[in-house]
């Protein structure tokens, strides 16, 4: 694989996230986490050369109402939609623009203004590029009136419980740990602690998942700002983060066979980590700070085994023996996740790569990990996509 020059995060930015009908337009919050970003990394508007732009649910050039906000400079705003790994699609064009030659500096912002409800009730006429998925989901149990969404990731709970007689009490021990987390996140929805009790007592969703234990349709916009070696020179920045690994993969034939836990990404995370540990000579040891795709607990846990954090078979004891969290092997979703911060579904990839920014520049207040100079992002679309990046200080 031919690397291309090194790129180079030197600003990020992102709104606070709000659950549906408590947000601003679209536009405006875009607006807000590029400038942020923007003002983040010390530069003009004016030296951006490129923008993607990246969103689920709108019309086909929402990515320039939203840029037009920030400035009117006629540069190429691509969109982008690969469901809920979009925004690290955005993330992952703009370093290919860099990387290639073909910029210097270029934006990659997300956002997403989400109606209230779960994916695959309302939204069921707008996940068709899904439908093939929902095959191998009849195939491998009775389908129910839960959201489609859950279903299937709730069924890789199901797998993964009858191949390893992991604990229903594991899966909420993830929502417990999201919600610590998110204690220290102002930029996150939920941020009131709770027990493994309260997640279990919550209402049930798709047996293991309760309500707690899924994601929330949340609105809000996340940015950053990717150049080359050459522009940070130029600007005074010595020491930026840097992206040390990236892949991108899809599905293969494993996806639509009999496993619900290679449906929902298993096989695609696995070998995107697989990738990005050899582009980056970085092994999954030397990782000290995660920023996981937590849409469900279920998928939190199968996705430990998928980059290689723990062995096949032992997320349960890595969860209980606190190797997730502070204190642990590694610290995964200090934001809180998707599970607490929210998931804005174009926003998402964009807010991890902020928050391992954040975290790798020693910025992350109350919830920062203690020495992080090596940051990994997961991030997940069915349909499908699943993006990998490995970051460094």
């Amino acid at each position: 694989m031919k690397m291309g020059r090194r790129v180079n995060v030197i600003g990020v930015g992102m709104t606070k996230f709000a659950k549906p009908g408590a947000s601003d337009e679209y536009n405006v919050m875009a607006a807000e986490a590029a400038r942020a970003a923007i003002a983040d990394a010390g530069v003009q508007f004016l030296e951006i050369e490129q923008a993607f732009a990246g969103y689920v649910y709108g019309d086909s050039t929402c990515g320039q109402r939203a840029i037009y906000e920030v400035g009117l400079t006629g540069i190429p705003v691509v969109n982008v939609n690969n469901n809920c790994a979009t925004g690290s699609t955005a993330l992952f064009l703009a370093k290919q623009a860099v990387a290639g030659g073909l910029a210097e500096c270029v934006l990659a912002v997300g956002f997403e203004k989400m109606e209230k409800g779960a994916l695959g009730s309302k939204y069921n006429d707008r996940l068709n590029p899904i439908d093939k998925h929902f095959s191998v989901m009849a195939r491998a149990q009775e389908l129910t009136a839960a959201p489609a969404a859950a279903q299937m990731f709730g069924g890789a709970g199901r797998e993964y419980m009858a191949k390893y007689g992991a604990k229903k009490e594991t899966f909420a021990k993830i929502a417990e740990k999201a919600r610590s987390h998110a204690k220290n996140n102002p930029n996150a929805i939920f941020n009131q602690p709770l027990t493994v009790d309260e997640v279990l007592a919550s209402e049930e969703v798709f047996a293991p998942l309760t309500r707690y234990q899924c994601c929330p349709p949340t609105c809000g916009a996340a940015a950053a700002i990717l150049c080359s070696d050459e522009f940070a020179k130029k600007h005074g920045i010595s020491k930026p983060v840097w992206i040390a690994g990236q892949a991108m993969t899809t599905d293969t034939e494993s996806s639509f066979g009999s496993s619900m836990m290679k449906m929902v990404g298993y096989d695609m995370a696995a070998a995107a980590a697989k990738k990005v540990y050899e582009e980056s000579g970085c092994g999954p040891d030397e990782v000290d700070v995660v920023e996981l795709h937590d849409c469900f607990t279920a998928n939190e846990l199968i996705t430990y085994e998928a980059l290689g954090l723990c062995k096949v078979g032992g997320a349960e004891r890595f969860i209980w023996d606190g190797d997730n969290t502070y204190g642990g092997k590694y610290v995964v979703n200090p934001s809180g996740g998707l599970l607490s911060k929210g998931h804005p579904l174009g926003a998402t990839g964009l807010a991890q790569c902020a928050e391992l920014v954040w975290q790798l520049r020693n910025q992350g207040g109350g919830r920062q990990v203690s020495g992080a100079s090596v940051g990994l992002q997961h991030n997940l679309g069915l349909g499908g996509a699943c993006v990998v990046t490995m970051y460094r200080i």
